[in-house]
């Protein structure tokens, strides 16, 4: 039995392709020696461990002030780095809420960028409950997330249902018994959704 259902927000429920957004800015040549210089995504790992958001980009464009411009652009268009809204994971979330099955998200994201893409996405306001790494300070793939949420929502791990689109964090959960599946499509995700009883073909449209 499915207890609670837990969506990943980034590449499930909306995209997260910082690229496309540097492609558009500056050409792909520019943007491959950017990210080729800079370890953007490690340093981003500060912010969805709970650093302020702006120090965080600050403190790189001190120590790369060569790539200031790039850098930058992390933080100035930030918000459309999140896009787009994946529709269908939204329908599916909403479905299980209209059902009365609590959905949670677990999330590796900084405190501050949460609200910028709720902002932009109000549905991502629509959880019962939203575990965000930057707000506990704790992250994906790491265990005391997933022990923090097994404590917190008081369901047992066997009774939780995880996606997420990458394959580590699927592995922590499904190493403490968490029921899980490996996001690559919304339809795949409704069919998980579908196997384990908890919608029916037609609401998981």
């Amino acid at each position: 039995m499915i207890n609670a259902v837990l969506f990943d927000i980034g590449n499930v429920l909306v995209g997260w392709n910082p690229f496309a957004v540097y492609d558009v800015l500056i050409g792909p040549d520019r943007r491959h020696a950017f990210f080729d210089a800079v370890p953007m995504f490690k340093e981003n790992e500060r912010i969805d461990l709970g650093d302020d958001f702006t120090e965080v980009v600050q403190s790189i464009a001190q120590r790369y002030p060569e790539w200031s411009t790039e850098i930058e652009i992390w933080q100035t268009r930030w918000a459309d780095m999140v896009s787009p809204s994946i529709d269908h994971s939204v329908r599916l979330l909403r479905a299980l809420r209209a059902k009365g099955i609590p959905v949670y998200a677990l999330s590796n994201f900084g405190d501050q960028t949460f609200g910028f893409a709720q902002d932009r996405y109000p549905f991502l306001r629509e959880f019962d409950h939203a575990y965000i790494s930057g707000r506990l300070k704790m992250i994906k793939p790491y265990a005391d997330i997933y022990a923090h949420i097994e404590t917190d929502c008081g369901f047992a791990p066997d009774t939780l249902l995880f996606t997420d689109d990458l394959p580590a964090n699927i592995d922590t959960a499904a190493s403490r018994g968490w029921n899980t599946h490996l996001f690559t499509d919304p339809q795949g995700w409704a069919n998980c959704l579908i196997s384990h009883g908890l919608l029916s073909e037609s609401e998981a449209q």
